[in-house]
């Protein structure tokens, strides 16, 4: 069985936004048949909450995520760009 990626969410006060695009992302990658592991947090806590994680999709401006990748959008909660995010964001996990 295959590791679940992980991926880091964050927003400004990890309170409704990164709830909202962390169950966007989740729904859309289940409809391709790809389960992942999502954590939420403030993007002031992305440089102590990144290790471990495989990717980092924001909807803020985020630093200190070493050597992680990071997504900046909003296309999970205005509906535009959403494909787009996806896809690069099976080209991070693997997914196809």
């Amino acid at each position: 069985m295959a590791v679940k990626k992980k991926i880091l969410v964050a927003c400004g006060t990890a309170i409704a936004t990164s709830t909202v695009v962390a169950r966007k992302i989740e729904e859309e990658l289940e409809k391709r048949g790809i389960s992942v592991q999502l954590t939420q947090c403030k993007a002031s806590e992305v440089p102590s909450k990144a290790e471990g994680h495989d990717l980092i999709v924001t909807t803020t401006f985020v630093s200190g995520a070493g050597d992680i990748p990071v997504i900046q959008t909003v296309s999970f909660l205005t509906g535009v760009g959403i494909e787009a995010d996806i896809e690069k964001i099976l080209s991070y996990i693997g997914g196809s």
